[in-house]
């Protein structure tokens, strides 16, 4: 009797189960809440207010904000309204001052985003004193830690506002909070974007922009971007127009006549008023390029092009072909203040170096301010600080320790040299900024195959120039080669040689922030190889399924990466998968999603994964951000939240989530021709053999299972 309850139980808590003896992972995960408010609680017929949408997004999870081009690739946030009577929307939907992030070697592009709290806003005007606005928003969040990526979407009823008119201010009644359709894109304007730090209505763009200046910048690397500035100015210090003012200067704060003290004073004083010189130029262009300005910096064709000039013509300069001065009379009188004496001499003298050395640490000065111009204040402070204490330490010390004088190198030709170097530098940063602009406006003037060449000979030319085959205008002979010479000149070829694949496809990890996507790469052969890896045991079905495959469902808009044929709808890709006697592949994937194209990148394009995946298995992508929207036969009410849902996204999303207990994205299951699991799913793994044994299980499980079938 006992075994018999057992028995029984066993069976129900299978049946309960679903899908047959795997335990679905239950991760319906909501990073952010939504809240909202009107900018004020009473207000005329005919006046503007302001609708503030909240999100509260936790830790480690970010939110795509909603004034980046919708075609790059991230799911942009977007607000719609109901139209009625009661009001009139004035302009766009505002979001308050986003994060922003240029991504070349996933998106190809500049995205915004919000961490920790993001608020967005819309103007509308007051027509009636039964005022009501129904609002909705489509949005996803991502992981910082795994890269998962939810799309969801949240409503809003407007109807508190207390309106008056000609003396009737009663208030409109309460509304139902319901489903509202999303209108057209038409009524989406350019929008700037803004973050807040509470719920609370900010009174203006600038005051939000000023508050959360250096919120934005949380999680940049200010650090790493000092440290280069640190070197830059220890790259100053040996150009020939700073190097030889070393012991002339030195010698002006140890003069025997003066007591030891004020000269140890004095150089105090010298160098720190070379770093205040330095760090209020670097406020300066903070304040100048502000928040305000740091997209139409970042994007914009003409400030790039302008930055490209700027790194070109410095390039030149370095060179030898002409040299960058300022005026004589600023210099001079800058001069004689200096030779005043007294406690404001050093602060003089400082600015007499600052002055002098332009010609050679203009253009480095130049380089940091350019990189830096993206919209912080933290940023250009930061590496102006950095450059004007690297720049500062050795006039200090040296005026601390004259004797150290003599074991300096003597000035020379290889001074000129230092310059040179940068210059090559200079004239490879050049193109990034060029390559800015030829992204975003597609242009296709500057490709990855010949940007990838051009660095190529700008490294061997400087190889070739350290070893002395190539001489510019102020160049010395070169007798020999001095050992750090043949060394760097070995490290510059190194990186020719580090270039070249690149050039037939080759990823180039390492100059990724750099290069512009592989997708621009017109001759890409390891993407060829890839996409043919495994179509030498192709099966004939397969080749009937690539066949019509333009005849399927969203195939005009969604493809498929590394030559894989497969489908976009699920009932497609289930009867293909009866017909053709395979398992199914289910990629629950988006748009937006980061982690999703890594392992298309990173994993797919193995050979053991890319054959399985074309040849042993009816691949489905099924994507959660699409919005294209659905005939209305084909609207699903949830289940789970009761909702409709009529876009693609939406329809796939609510699957996912009522099926399988599981809303982020990537998200991979295998399954059979009944819907069952053949496997326990599977989520972010890099590791190619973790898949591949993924992939295995799956086909075993399956082979297991037909034969239980055919037997029966």
């Amino acid at each position: 009797m006992r075994q018999t309850v057992f028995l029984l139980f066993l069976v129900l808590l299978t049946a309960s189960k679903g899908f047959a003896q795997f335990d679905l992972p239950n991760q319906i995960l909501e990073p952010a809440t939504w809240d909202s408010n009107i900018s004020t609680k009473e207000a005329q017929v005919g006046e503007t207010v302001e609708l503030v949408f909240t999100a509260s997004i936790i830790k480690d999870w970010y939110l795509y904000s909603s004034d980046f081009d919708p075609d790059l690739g991230p799911m942009v946030t977007e607000f719609s309204f109901e139209p009625n009577d009661s009001y009139e929307l004035v302009g766009g939907i505002t979001p308050i001052n986003p994060s922003k992030k240029f991504d070349e070697e996933i998106w190809g592009g500049e995205y915004t985003y919000f961490k920790g709290e993001g608020v967005f806003k819309q103007k509308v005007k007051v027509l009636s004193k039964n005022f009501s606005v129904k609002a909705s928003v489509s949005y996803q969040v991502c992981s910082d830690i795994d890269g998962k990526c939810i799309p969801a979407s949240e409503d809003f009823t407007f109807n508190k506002l207390k309106v008056g008119n000609g003396g009737d201010e009663t208030p409109a009644p309460e509304e139902k909070l319901e489903k509202i359709t999303p209108e057209p894109k038409e009524v989406k304007e350019d929008q700037v974007v803004v973050p807040g730090d509470s719920g609370e209505a900010i009174e203006s763009i600038e005051e939000a922009q000023e508050f959360s200046a250096d919120m934005s910048e949380e999680g940049e690397s200010v650090w790493g971007f000092m440290v280069i500035a640190f070197l830059g100015g220890l790259a100053a210090i040996l150009t020939p127009c700073v190097f030889p003012m070393v012991p002339m200067t030195v010698s002006f704060f140890n003069k025997p006549n003066q007591p030891k003290a004020k000269n140890i004073f004095q150089a105090l004083t010298y160098g720190i008023s070379i770093i205040l010189i330095y760090t209020v130029i670097g406020a300066i262009v903070a304040k100048i390029f502000g928040p305000a300005a740091a997209n139409f910096l970042s994007t914009h064709w003409l400030p790039n092009l302008l930055f490209f000039a700027i790194f070109f013509i410095f390039a030149l300069s370095f060179f030898g072909m002409f040299e960058i001065v300022l005026p004589s009379k600023l210099v001079n009188s800058m001069d004689r203040q200096a030779d005043k004496g007294g406690v404001l001499a050093p602060f003089f003298m400082a600015f007499t170096l600052v002055l002098v050395s332009f010609s050679c640490t203009g253009p480095i000065v130049g380089s940091i301010l350019v990189e830096s111009a993206g919209g912080a204040f933290v940023k250009p402070v930061a590496g102006m600080f950095a450059f004007s204490l690297a720049f500062a330490i050795p006039f200090t010390f040296l005026a601390f320790f004259p004797s150290w004088l003599s074991k300096m190198p003597k000035s020379g030709g290889w001074m000129n040299s230092v310059k040179v170097v940068l210059g090559f530098v200079e004239l490879a940063l050049a193109f990034k900024f060029l390559s800015v602009a030829d992204q975003v406006y597609h242009w296709g003037i500057l490709d990855r195959y010949v940007y990838i060449a051009i660095w190529a000979a700008i490294a061997l030319s400087l190889g070739l120039y350290l070893l002395g085959y190539i001489r510019l205008p102020h160049d010395s002979k070169l007798e020999i080669v001095p050992i750090p010479r043949m060394l760097l000149a070995v490290v510059s070829f190194t990186f020719v040689i580090y270039l070249l694949p690149g050039l037939f496809g080759a990823p180039l990890k390492l100059l990724s922030g750099y290069l512009p996507p592989q997708t621009t790469h017109e001759f890409d052969l390891v993407k060829t190889i890839r996409e043919n890896a495994g179509s030498s045991s192709t099966s004939q079905s397969n080749v009937t399924t690539a066949s019509n495959y333009s005849k399927r469902k969203y195939a005009d808009k969604l493809h498929f990466p590394h030559g894989i044929q497969g489908y976009f709808d699920l009932e497609e890709g289930m009867a293909a998968a009866k017909a053709e006697g395979k398992p199914i592949f289910i990629d629950f994937t988006g748009h937006g999603c980061v982690n999703c194209r890594k392992m298309e990148d990173n994993v797919w394009g193995e050979t053991p994964v890319l054959k399985r995946l074309k040849n042993e298995y009816v691949v489905v992508a099924l994507y959660v951000d699409d919005r294209t929207l659905l005939p209305e036969s084909e609207w699903v009410t949830s289940s789970y939240d009761g909702k409709v849902k009529k876009t693609l996204g939406e329809v796939n999303a609510d699957w996912q989530i009522s099926k399988f207990k599981n809303n982020a994205q990537p998200f991979y299951l295998l399954l059979d021709h009944k819907g069952e699991l053949l496997a326990k799913p599977k989520a972010f793994d890099l590791e190619v053999q973790n898949f591949v044994d993924f992939l295995d299980s799956g086909l075993k499980e399956f082979e297991t299972r037909q034969k239980q079938l055919a037997v029966k």
